[in-house]
């Protein structure tokens, strides 16, 4: 399984989804005493501070040190009046949030939207120190740093002056790798300096090829006892049995053509193969070639708790980037580097080598102060200047552990709080513990919530069309008629393989999202239903035999308006580009190990009684499927998106119609700032409608008006044919129910607003 290529990504994710691990004691005090809360998670990196966290597990580590200037509410929603409080209605309740800062949101007659950020007084840092705008304008300065190579995407904001600021100057590694080995011009560096490079370079491939195999045995899907010829097929790579860590590097390096960089940024588990050279630090320094302004102008201290922010456009995204972690200057900088009139901001500029050296060591105004990570625990204590009072349980313990042995822990006592993989047997074994027989008794409290990111099959409208134009009526019939075959059959495969742990989707958007259409709603729709003349497929009390025979009329329907010939309810010919024959992947292990799999197996059947022959290809190895994928080469595929809180379709769907046959162009964005990859090649519509709807939802600053194009870009997606929605699965967090005081546990946890949210109001019992 890839990492980077097996789950896409639309966006970095601003919410961390919390991971599990296994029990333990911290601060000198055992698990079952109540100045102690053990947490259960999976393994981590190390690189706890907020700057350079990656993986998940990291950044929560980092979220308990930290504060950020807007927080989520329950829905995923930007808390603006954080200072002052602001009260929402969630599930008939209506609950108060808080932070450090107060939003204004003015858009000038220019053009120009400015973030005005008001920030309470009296927030302090852990060791006694006062948050102020100084602070604030340090940590966005560090995240727009030219050098800056954290996951954190505050530079894709169009940010006034920032372009003008980031240019002129490269880090050094990037200087010396695109010169090449044989560089001879060395007015930046010098010979000695790039042959150091090139030799810790090589010498950190085979360290690069360790940390995948490290990756995929922290995350279950390799033993320690695994040769590496075994964890690299996981990975997607076939090598003899006796073949070492180096043998790996070189067959990676050799895939992409001796390429370090892009083999890098493709194949990387959670740490890239520049930084993992000995002199990294002294290599991501950046070097000035060229000028460039000496601040940036969209960035204003407006007072000693006042900061403002300008934007040279309208993006209804960006607030969800600016809710940065705000980091304490004389921590992770310099004060003496810190003039703000002057140009001075913590850090000499190109040079982060200070921020880094605290990488390990996280400190911020957050609910706990770090202590120690030691034998696989992150030992924590109470931060007792929190703004939002200090935590009622002193010492916090995150703990690793293997999956398995999640449920375990909390059975045993070893663990008072964790998030096991939500599963058929998972929720058998919660409700055999349980004396009431649920999932929520006298020994286990089960919370659950929606997974942020939901289940789909794509189909790719330039290899599923009639004629050559994806966009006709007759080849979105053609769609119609696969897509109508598998929706028929959805309940069943997700019900088989999930039971009650996961429930069907009707649109291609999670639950999750403020966005989401719900089933209350008068426009509503069952996704597929209707058939070609828009009549429901469907009556109430049809059997399930009937429903085949129903979805088999339906789908023949829209093939004969596809251009197909139907003879005696069967398919005897296909219309020019079109065919009886198609395939479908899956990356089911070659065992079928996939929710979708079902579904698939199903529709083959039906098809193949009205003439059509759906060849459903399992795949042993995912990363053909994203290769196929990208080269238009499959048709049909199964796998699953990943989501942000903001809907922002522009990732997947924007396809620039006017001057692109299919997707945008790699790192083309419309809105300036970074450029954006785009992923609409895998669908491939190409609709001005669909795209200017999708600009303007994202340059609208109201809600409610952007919830209604979002639908309408929504029903468009359905009406093209090239995504089927399947399922939204569920995750569970789970607490002791006898060593933990529920009734102190944050209410109504939801995808954005989880336990940790409210975690110094919980107390142990």
């Amino acid at each position: 399984m890839k990492k980077r290529l097996s789950i896409l990504l639309i966006l970095a994710m601003i919410v961390s989804a919390l991971a599990g691990c296994s029990g333990g004691s911290g601060g000198g005090s055992s698990s079952d005493s109540s100045d102690t809360m053990v947490v259960g998670y999976s393994n981590f990196s190390g690189k706890f501070s907020p700057f350079f966290a990656e993986s998940a597990y990291d950044q929560d580590v980092a979220s308990m040190t930290a504060v950020s200037l807007l927080n989520l509410d329950r829905v995923g929603m930007v808390v603006e009046k954080g200072k002052s409080g602001e009260t929402r209605e969630y599930n008939g309740t209506d609950y108060t949030y808080y932070g450090i800062a107060d939003l204004t949101v003015t858009t000038n007659d220019d053009g120009t939207v400015d973030y005005d950020f008001d920030l309470r007084d009296d927030v302090l840092f852990s060791d006694g120190e006062k948050l102020t705008a100084d602070d604030v304008i340090f940590s966005m300065y560090v995240l727009l740093d030219p050098t800056y190579d954290g996951s954190t995407t505050l530079y894709a904001l169009p940010i006034k002056g920032m372009e003008e600021y980031r240019t002129g100057m490269t880090p050094l590694v990037d200087l010396i790798y695109a010169a090449g080995k044989d560089n001879t011009d060395f007015t930046f560096w010098d010979e000695a300096t790039q042959t150091k490079f090139w030799t810790e370079l090589d010498a950190a491939g085979p360290k690069f090829a360790q940390s995948i195999i490290d990756w995929l045995v922290n995350n279950g899907y390799n033993s320690p006892e695994d040769s590496v010829a075994t964890c690299a097929l996981n990975w997607g790579y076939e090598l003899p049995e006796d073949a070492t860590v180096e043998d790996f590097w070189a067959l990676i390096l050799e895939t992409y053509g001796g390429d370090y960089k892009l083999a890098s940024d493709t194949e990387a588990a959670d740490a890239s193969i520049f930084s993992l050279m000995d002199s990294y630090a002294e290599f991501s320094k950046g070097v000035a070639t060229g000028d460039s302004a000496a601040n940036i102008a969209g960035i204003q201290k407006t007072g000693d708790y006042s900061v403002r922010v300008t934007l040279t456009s309208v993006d209804a995204t960006a607030i969800y980037n600016l809710g940065i972690a705000v980091l304490p200057m004389h921590y992770y900088g310099d004060v003496a580097k810190y003039d703000y009139d002057n140009n001075m901001f913590g850090f000499d500029k190109g040079d982060l080598s200070t921020v880094r050296a605290k990488t390990t060591k996280p400190m911020g105004a957050g609910p706990y102060k770090f202590v120690d990570y030691a034998d696989g625990v992150v030992y924590f204590e109470a931060n007792e200047t929190y703004f939002l009072g200090a935590p009622k349980t002193k010492y916090l313990q995150f703990k690793e552990s293997s999956d398995t042995d999640k449920l375990n822990g909390v059975v045993t006592g070893t663990i008072d709080i964790t998030d096991p993989t939500y599963s058929r047997e998972t929720v058998e074994m919660l409700k055999s513990t349980n004396s009431n027989g649920e999932v929520t008794g006298d020994k286990i409290t089960t919370n659950t919530v929606d997974n942020l990111g939901y289940g789909y099959l794509g189909i790719n409208a330039y290899g599923m069309n009639v004629g050559g134009n994806p966009g006709s009526e007759q080849s979105k019939n053609l769609r119609k008629a696969f897509a109508t075959m598998y929706a028929r059959y959805r309940d069943i495969t997700v019900d088989s393989y999930y039971g009650e742990t996961a429930s069907v989707i009707n649109y291609p958007i999670s639950n999750t999202s403020w966005a989401a259409p719900r089933s209350t709603d008068a426009d509503y729709a069952i996704a597929f239903s209707k058939d070609v003349n828009g009549n429901d497929i469907y009556t109430e009390g049809m059997t399930p035999e009937e429903k085949d025979e129903a979805a088999r009329q339906a789908a023949l329907g829209f093939l004969e308006a596809a251009g197909f010939t139907v003879v005696d309810g069967k398919v005897t010919a296909a219309p020019e580009g079109a065919s009886l024959t198609y395939e479908v992947w899956i990356p089911g292990d070659g065992e079928g190990n996939h929710p979708s799999f079902q579904m698939l197996t199903l529709a083959r059947e039906s098809f193949e009684q009205i003439g059509i022959t759906l060849v459903v290809k399992d795949l042993a190895n995912s990363s053909e499927l994203w290769d196929a994928i990208k080269a238009k080469t499959c048709p049909m595929w199964c796998a699953a998106w990943q989501v942000t809180p903001d809907p922002d379709m522009f990732q997947i769907y924007y396809a620039d119609a006017a001057s692109e046959p299919c997707g945008i162009v790699q790192g083309k964005n419309p809105f300036g700032g970074a450029g954006q990859g785009g992923s609409n090649y895998q669908y491939c519509i190409t609709d001005p409608e669909l795209d200017a709807m999708i600009l303007d939802a994202r340059t609208s600053m109201d809600q409610s008006y952007r919830k209604q194009v979002y639908k309408s870009c929504l029903d468009t997606i359905v009406d093209w044919a090239v995504e089927v929605p399947v399922y939204q699965r569920q995750n569970a967090i789970i607490f002791s129910t006898e060593r933990v005081k529920m009734e102190t546990v944050t209410p109504d946890i939801t995808t954005y607003y989880d336990w940790k949210n409210e975690i110094q109001n919980i107390e142990m019992n």
